[in-house]
C-alpha cells in the first residue's frame, strides 16, 4: 500500500491558475467518492484553500497517474495548470503533510489557519468514508506534530500581519480588552481583519466609522458593534481607548485639535492609535500629545520584520521536529507493508496446526499412546512449517543467492 500526494500551491502557481483547481465545498463529497473509485486508489482526502489544492491518497503504484488524469478531467485543466502540479512519493508526502500542518509551507510562515483547514478536510473525507487506516494515521500524526511545533517553538508567537500586529501592540497597553472601546475608521479588508482580531480578543465595545455608513454597518453587525459616519468621529473619539484607521482619505481624519479635545474629556486616560493609512489619517503632531500612543504603518512594519526573523529562527527548530516525526512515521509505513505477509504466514501456520491437531486427535481416539501422538504432532508441525523455507534455501544455494541465505539467517534469528 503506497502513500502519495498530488497538488498545486502558491509556490508553484499564480492565483489565476490555483482558482481553476480549487474544489467547491458543496461538491467535495462527490469529488472524494469519485476520486476513491479510481483504480489503485483506496483512500483519498482533498485539502483545498485559496493558497493550495492537494490530494492525499493511498493505493497502488499506478494510483498517482490515475489521480493526475482524474484531476485534469475533473477540473478541466489546461496545459499551463498541469505544468504547475507536483507529485510526491511516500516519504515526501509524509514530510510535506507535517510541514503544511505546522505552518512551514504557508505563504505567511507559521500561520495557524492552515491547520484548521486541514482538520476540516480530514472531517469531510471521514464523513464521506474515503479515509482509511493509512490517511487516518497520517493526519492524526500531522495534527500531533503541529501541536508539538506550536508548543516547543515560537513559530506562531509573533505577529506578522499588519492587523494582528496592531492588536498585539494594543494588548501591551490594555491587558483586559473587555473593559475598553475600540474605534475603527474605514471599512476595507484591513479594518475588517483588525475588527475580527479585537472581537476575538474580547473587546468590550466596537465603533466602526466610514464615509459610506452601510459598509461600516456590514462589518459592525458581525462584531456586535455599531456604525457611524466619518463626520461623527469627533463626537465619539473621546469614547475610544483604541483607535485604528485605514482609509484612502487625502486629508487627515483625526487632527491634533480633535485628539487634544478628546483627551480633556477622557481626563488623561490614554488613547492607543494606529494609523495604517498612506497618506496618513492621523496628523503627525498628535504623537506630541501626552497620553497618546501613536503608531504608523512603518512602525508596525518594523515590528513585523523583527517578528518574521524570530519565526524564521523558530522554523529551524520546527523543521527538526518535522524531520524526526516524518522518519518515525515512515518506519510505521514500512511495518504496514509487512502486515499482509505476517498475516499470511500466521494463517498458514494456523491451518497447519489445525490439520495436525485433527490427525493427532484421531490417533488418540484409535488408542495410540499419547507419547507417540505427541511425537507425531511435533514432527508433523515442524516438517510442514519448515518445508517451504527449506525448499527455498536449497534453491538459493544452488543459484548462489547469498543475499537470500543471509536474509534467512536474520529472519530465523540464527546469527
Amino acid at each position: 500500500m503506497l502513500l502519495f500526494a498530488l497538488g498545486i500551491n502558491h509556490r508553484t502557481a499564480p492565483v489565476h491558475i490555483r482558482e481553476k483547481v480549487n474544489f467547491d465545498p458543496a461538491r467535495l463529497e462527490d469529488a472524494l467518492r469519485d476520486l476513491t473509485s479510481l483504480p489503485e486508489v483506496s483512500e483519498g482526502l482533498i485539502v483545498s484553500t485559496c493558497n493550495r489544492t492537494e490530494l492525499y491518497c493511498s493505493g497502488g503504484e499506478a494510483g498517482i497517474e490515475h489521480v493526475r488524469d482524474w484531476l485534469t478531467r475533473y477540473q478541466a485543466l489546461d496545459a499551463d495548470a498541469q505544468s504547475c502540479l507536483y507529485a510526491l512519493d511516500p516519504a515526501a508526502t509524509v514530510h510535506h503533510t507535517f510541514q503544511v500542518a505546522s505552518g512551514l509551507d504557508s505563504m505567511v510562515l507559521g500561520e495557524p489557519q492552515i491547520l484548521g483547514q486541514m482538520k476540516d478536510a480530514y472531517r469531510a473525507a471521514h464523513a464521506a468514508g474515503t479515509v482509511g487506516p493509512v490517511l487516518n494515521r497520517l493526519f492524526q500524526q500531522a495534527f500531533a506534530v503541529a501541536k508539538q511545533v506550536r508548543t516547543d517553538t515560537g513559530i506562531g508567537a509573533s505577529a506578522v500581519s499588519i492587523a494582528y500586529a496592531a492588536v498585539t501592540l494594543a494588548r501591551q497597553i490594555f491587558s483586559d480588552f473587555s473593559r475598553h472601546t475600540g474605534l475603527l475608521i474605514g471599512a476595507g479588508e484591513t479594518i475588517e481583519l483588525v475588527a475580527r482580531h479585537l472581537h476575538g480578543s474580547g473587546l468590550g465595545r466596537m465603533i466602526i466609522a466610514n464615509r459610506r455608513v452601510e459598509n461600516a454597518h456590514a462589518i459592525a453587525t458581525t462584531m456586535n458593534g455599531y456604525a457611524i459616519g466619518l463626520d461623527e468621529v469627533p463626537a465619539h473619539l473621546a469614547e475610544a481607548d483604541i483607535v485604528v484607521s485605514a482609509t484612502a482619505s487625502p486629508e487627515p481624519i483625526v487632527t491634533h485639535a480633535m485628539a487634544s479635545e478628546a483627551l480633556k474629556v477622557r481626563r488623561r486616560r490614554p488613547i492607543f492609535i494606529v494609523d495604517l493609512a498612506v497618506p496618513r489619517d492621523v496628523e503627525a503632531s498628535v504623537a506630541e500629545l501626552q497620553d497618546v500612543y501613536l503608531y504608523t504603518v512603518d512602525d508596525l512594519q518594523s515590528v513585523i520584520d523583527r517578528n518574521l526573523r524570530l519565526r524564521r529562527e523558530a522554523a529551524v527548530a520546527a523543521e527538526d521536529i518535522v524531520k524526526a516525526e516524518a522518519a518515525r512515521f515512515e518506519r510505521h509505513l514500512k511495518v504496514l507493508d509487512a502486515v499482509p505477509v505476517i498475516r499470511a504466514v500466521r494463517d498458514q501456520a494456523d491451518a497447519f496446526k489445525a490439520q495436525a491437531i485433527e490427525q493427532a486427535r484421531r490417533q488418540l481416539e484409535s488408542g495410540r499412546p499419547a507419547e507417540d501422538v505427541l511425537e507425531f504432532l511435533a514432527a508433523t508441525l515442524t516438517n510442514k512449517l519448515l518445508h517451504a523455507p527449506s525448499t527455498g534455501l536449497r534453491r538459493a544455494g544452488e543459484a548462489g543467492d547469498v543475499e537470500l541465505m543471509q536474509a534467512a539467517r536474520a529472519l530465523f534469528g540464527l546469527d
